[in-house]
């Protein structure tokens, strides 16, 4: 059992601190179509059936839980991706940068496009 100082327990306090202080506006119909959208893991492609939310860039690089930022992934790309940098994850994992930024900004643009509320003519 984690201690009150222990530095799991410091690590926990600082990432529900850091948490608190930005926007994390993903909804479930968001990350239903995101899903949907990548058929799999967004890196690998694997047909997972657990897939996880795993942020571009990562929740300690200034990442949050938005539309633009979330992709599915299987556990193993999320474990392996960690807080890294995607890009230069990638190379290492030896996967298709190109490619999944490509399909990324596509899915993106296309789910924000839906998502994006309409205003009303005046």
């Amino acid at each position: 059992m984690p201690t009150g100082g222990s530095k799991q327990v410091r690590a926990a306090r600082k990432r529900k601190k850091r948490m608190a202080g930005v926007v994390n506006d993903l909804t479930d119909a968001q990350w239903d179509a995101l899903k949907t959208s990548w058929g799999g893991c967004a890196y690998c492609g694997a047909p997972a059936t657990s897939l996880q939310k795993d942020c571009v860039q990562a929740l300690s690089r200034g990442g949050r839980y938005t539309l633009a930022n979330v992709v599915p992934a299987c556990g193993s790309c999320n474990a392996s991706k960690c807080n890294a940098e995607v890009t230069g994850w990638l190379r290492r994992k030896k996967l298709d940068e190109r490619a999944f930024l490509v399909r990324h900004y596509e899915i993106s643009a296309e789910l924000t496009s839906r998502f994006t509320p309409v205003d009303p003519a005046p």
